[in-house]
């Protein structure tokens, strides 16, 4: 894989220079529990903390404790109604089924012990993340406990309650003009997306697999409106698709993404539910494979925020995001895990870099080819777009049309 990055001139040599880290920790963020048999598990976000401690990386970053997310943040985005139904939430007290109903609280996404405590940490974080980048504090900020995308302004959806996400890139749009959002995970990045598709402020960029699968959205004909439009960009793909498959477009798309979009902060949203051997995906990518994604968005120099998501083999998961924290401070940890607490989850082989497996890759070449044409055309649109001025940071009639739109797409349906 080439190593990325320099199709803007400005970035040449930039994956070797040195980078400001700064990661966000809350120590009781593994003691959230969604349930006996629920796949989400936040113990995940200890055991990655664990790995990062034991490997020495911990020492590379400013470690930060996130400020808890106050009503006032959260309804930034989320709907008055709707944070204070998830205030009041409790597991020894549901007496409104009809708000249950509503809001989408059930089974995927249910009410726990200090449901709201877990959500005001985590987009806490997420939003501390925005503000060290915009401070000038760091170069690339990291929350492995954030990235929950598929979170709705009135509703929960697909184990995401608040959207830290949405929250965190209204936080970096008050001093920068152009945020790109990037999505890995296996599910479409649906809350984001629907979040800012009427805005040219904002482009996302999903990467998912598409057909008979949740949330259902995330077609390539889907490409934002009015402003928007051509400023969401899908790339829909099928089961199997191993590393070579995934930056035969990643790369390219990306590339042309950063040369037309100009964007002043990115925000990589990590879910490793698209590896291979995850318990709820279909996808074959390996670590170092996910990795390089991180890798290569790293090497454009510009300010990044890494996020985590998905993610259901939980020793997978803090695999994962170890290795990708690693790739962020330019350090390549050892493959053996060194012992720690949590040893026995890397059994039998107790490696970092897992194997694999031998799945069909059912996206073709033919396929990659169409999917890479089509968005390629969509970038094209947009050649002129970073000669555009903007005049101003962005005012509160910025935002209040990206409620407005979320809001009414979700009357519609």
């Amino acid at each position: 894989m080439d190593g990325g990055g320099n199709s803007l001139p400005s970035v040449t040599g930039a994956a070797a220079t040195k980078r400001r880290v700064c990661y966000f920790y809350d120590s009781e963020v593994g003691n959230y529990y969604y349930g006996q048999g629920h796949p989400m598990k936040p113990h995940r976000i200890r055991m990655t903390h664990a790995l990062l401690e034991r490997y020495g990386l911990l020492g590379g970053m400013r470690v930060l404790r996130p400020s808890p997310a106050d009503d006032r943040i959260l309804r930034r985005f989320h709907a008055d109604d709707y944070v204070a139904f998830l205030r009041s939430a409790n597991p020894e007290a549901l007496s409104d089924p009809g708000a249950l109903r509503r809001f989408n609280v059930c089974d995927d996404c249910p009410v726990f012990d200090r449901l709201y405590e877990f959500c005001q940490v985590y987009a806490g974080a997420s939003v501390g993340a925005a503000k060290e980048l915009n401070r000038g504090h760091a170069d690339i900020a990291i929350n492995w406990s954030g990235g929950l995308h598929h979170a709705k302004r009135c509703e929960a959806s697909g184990f995401c309650y608040v959207n830290d996400i949405v929250l965190a890139i209204l936080t970096l749009l008050e001093h920068h003009d152009r945020v790109l959002y990037v999505d890995i995970d296996i599910h479409h990045g649906d809350g984001v997306e629907e979040a800012f598709y009427t805005t040219d402020r904002v482009m996302t960029v999903s990467f998912h697999k598409f057909g008979d699968y949740f949330p259902g959205t995330g077609d390539i004909r889907d490409i934002g409106y009015g402003k928007g439009k051509y400023y969401a960009l899908n790339v829909p793909l099928d089961d199997g698709i191993d590393d070579e498959s995934y930056h035969y477009l990643f790369k390219p798309i990306m590339a042309k993404v950063m040369e037309v979009f100009r964007p002043d902060a990115v925000v990589l949203q990590c879910g490793a539910d698209s590896l291979s051997g995850d318990r709820l995906g279909c996808f074959n990518l390996s670590v170092r494979g996910h990795g390089e994604c991180v890798r290569y968005m790293r090497s454009f120099n510009v300010p990044l925020m890494l996020l985590g998501g998905g993610g259901y083999t939980i020793r997978n998961v803090a695999r994962c995001w170890c290795y990708e924290t690693g790739v962020a401070l330019g350090v390549e940890v050892e493959d053996k895990v060194p012992d720690h607490e949590y040893i026995g989850y890397f059994a039998p082989d107790y490696n970092i870099h897992v194997a694999t497996s031998n799945m069909e890759n059912k996206n073709s070449r033919k396929s990659l080819d169409d999917i890479k044409v089509k968005l390629l055309e969509y970038l094209s649109k947009l050649q002129h777009v970073p000669g555009v001025q903007f005049q101003e940071r962005p005012t509160d009639m910025d935002l209040e049309e990206v409620l407005f739109f979320s809001q009414c797409f979700q009357l519609a349906v």
